[in-house]
């Protein structure tokens, strides 16, 4: 997709800012140094649209998060956090401050190959003045681009074709970045929903099964929840399941 200079320049610093993370977590590239300062006179347009580009990446900055949560594994990801945490009926244990750390922590590692990508391929070569800055946007934009066209559903997507009435594209590099994110998160928030129900099974079934046996012995004045909460903790501890449930989530992105 072509954009103009402002929005490629949006576009480059947002990549950088929520997907690299993992990159400089792990390969800790090279940060050029940034020196301001004042002058009297008429500034040259090269310098002028370097301070253009350190303003649109301050700006982009405060949207990090929103980057992080919409083109990364983040979404899936807590969603299944917070399923699992209503299935066992421990209210709020594990905190939610644990949850989203955890969830960040596991999306680092998740998307580790695609900053890296990022960095190698368009960062690092733009900093050293290797390629111009179109040439970085189209090398960032591709591996986020490939990640998230592996985890988006045909479905999804045309729906946001279908709203905007748009022409429906012919291949994938026709398919606009903005529609893949909107694609991409329904299609995050859907298989994380579906891992959820999974979750829940076990976990229903065995509150029916206490339930069950309250109503057998007359003790219907008890409620059944608080029976079968640290069943299904000895459950959860005897099948290891925040081993399980992890690599069970991060093989879904593999």
């Amino acid at each position: 997709m072509r954009v103009s200079g402002n929005r490629k320049t949006v576009f480059l610093c947002a990549l950088v800012a929520g997907v690299l993370l993992p990159a400089l977590a792990f390969g800790a590239p090279t940060i050029p140094k940034l020196t301001m300062q004042l002058a009297a006179g008429q500034a040259e347009p090269g310098e002028v649209s370097t301070l253009l580009e350190i303003l649109f990446l301050l700006t982009v900055l405060s949207m990090a998060p929103a980057i992080m949560l919409t083109m990364t594994s983040f979404t899936r990801i807590i969603i299944v956090f917070h399923f699992l945490r209503q299935a066992m009926g421990t209210q709020q244990m594990p905190p939610n401050q644990i949850l989203a750390a955890l969830a960040i922590f596991m999306t680092m590692v998740i998307m580790h190959p695609v900053g890296k990508a990022i960095n190698d391929t368009a960062l690092q070569p733009y900093i050293a003045e290797e390629i111009n800055f179109d040439t970085a946007l189209d090398r960032a934009q591709l591996p986020i681009r490939t990640f998230m066209f592996k985890h988006t559903r045909e479905r999804d997507l045309s729906i946001f074709y279908s709203i905007t009435k748009e022409d429906r594209p012919n291949n994938k590099e026709e398919v606009s970045t903005i529609m893949l994110i909107a694609a991409y998160t329904i299609s995050e928030l859907k298989t994380g929903f579906t891992i959820g129900f999974l979750i829940y099974i076990p976990f229903l079934i065995l509150d029916m099964v206490v339930a069950s046996i309250l109503l057998a012995m007359g003790m219907m004045m008890l409620p059944p929840v608080m029976i079968s909460l640290p069943f299904k903790i000895l459950l959860f501890i005897l099948i290891d399941g925040w081993s399980l449930l992890i690599g069970s989530l991060v093989n879904t992105f593999q």
